[in-house]
């Protein structure tokens, strides 16, 4: 009888873009040298990696800003057991951005343990190299480096952070894992730190360079919001010169937006400070909208909720709304149809270059 491995690799919706490094650029992606894009990625969760991997397939100078709430899951042992600045969010951006996906270093890096709490290798690593370097920022520096990451990947804030949420009932939940997996969608989360919170300079400064800043996809108010309420982030991205773009996210499956509108996604980041600097939104429909498309549901959602998905639904009514209060709407068909919660890379690839032509012309 074969023997049970002790060890089973972390699923990643962005080993389905893995394949992105090898698909020819889109024409015109090359800048004038010297004249490289450069984008900033904000979020966290398995949603920034998917930008994060497909802005580098089109050649463009790519870090990420990432949320310090998590408290799930291994990420959440570490930070119980040991106090820990939490590693999970920044391990899978390390990943999304190392050069080689088969590499083995890389693959290790996802191994998780069940004869071990379940712990994945790379928070493993992180959490030792934050003890053996005394820093966290140095911590990732060496895993970047092991990895051969082609970019930098800067945490919001280092001050250890929690996470606080309010329903759209009135019920208060604490955690972001508990809020996360509400059973009515939240309305607002608020940050509480050990002491007072203090964003991470460095993060500041590369959204501040920023030519480009990518909101998601990914968990709206655990993992994007996050980033916001450190102090300073939001000041940071008024006052880049950047294109900044939310990319809506697909579904719900966890709970947090569960039945929300592509407009009620965008409200929700406008009231958390996004207000007057959201320039566009990337949203999903799977045909095009029109004024009399708002007596039926969205056709993108019915299939999705016939396997229990609930799919995030927009309309021209919404496009107009969320226009009206400043931003510029962008509908595409993003969804990958076999995996419902999932961007098809190839859509996501091409949406996102959109964003950049448009980015580029700014610049000029």
């Amino acid at each position: 009888m074969k023997k049970k491995r002790p060890f089973i690799q972390d699923p990643s919706a962005t080993a389905a873009f893995a394949a992105l490094r090898d698909l020819p650029l889109p024409r015109a992606v090359h800048a004038p040298r010297g004249d490289k894009l450069h984008a900033v990625v904000i979020g966290g969760g398995t949603g920034a990696p998917v930008s994060i991997r497909t802005l580098l397939s089109l050649g463009v100078e790519t870090s990420a800003v990432v949320a310090m709430a998590d408290d799930g899951g291994s990420t959440g042992l570490l930070r119980e057991e040991a106090d820990v600045t939490p590693p999970g969010d920044v391990r899978k951006c390390i990943l999304a951005m190392a050069a080689d996906p088969k590499d083995p270093l890389t693959r290790a890096f996802k191994y998780r343990f069940p004869i071990a709490n379940n712990h994945s290798l790379g928070n493993l690593m992180l959490v030792a190299l934050e003890d053996a370097c005394g820093s966290f920022p140095e911590a990732i520096s060496v895993c970047e480096r092991m990895l051969d990451a082609r970019g930098h990947v800067y945490p919001s804030t280092l001050t250890h952070v929690t996470l606080a949420a309010k329903t759209r009932g009135g019920e208060l939940l604490e955690g972001q894992a508990v809020a996360c997996h509400s059973d009515i969608a939240l309305s607002r989360v608020i940050l509480r730190g050990q002491g007072t919170i203090e964003p991470y300079a460095p993060a500041l400064e590369a959204i501040r360079a920023a030519d480009l800043i990518v909101l998601g996809p990914g968990s709206l108010f655990t993992s994007i919001i996050p980033n916001l309420l450190v102090p300073g982030v939001v000041e940071a991205i008024r006052e880049s010169k950047g294109t900044t773009v939310f990319v809506c996210g697909l579904a719900d499956v966890q709970g947090e937006t569960l039945d929300l509108s592509a407009r009620e996604h965008v409200e929700a980041l406008l009231d958390h400070g996004m207000r007057g600097l959201l320039d566009y939104v990337l949203v999903h429909s799977s045909r095009p909208l029109s004024p009399d498309q708002n007596a039926f549901a969205p056709s993108s959602v019915d299939p999705q909720e016939s396997a229990g998905i609930h799919s995030v639904a927009v309309t021209y009514d919404d496009v107009m709304a969320i226009q009206a209060q400043g931003p510029r709407v962008i509908v595409r068909d993003l969804v990958d149809h076999k995996r419902p919660t999932w961007h098809d890379p190839e859509a996501f690839r091409e949406a996102l270059w959109g964003v950049l032509k448009l980015c580029r012309s700014r610049r000029k």
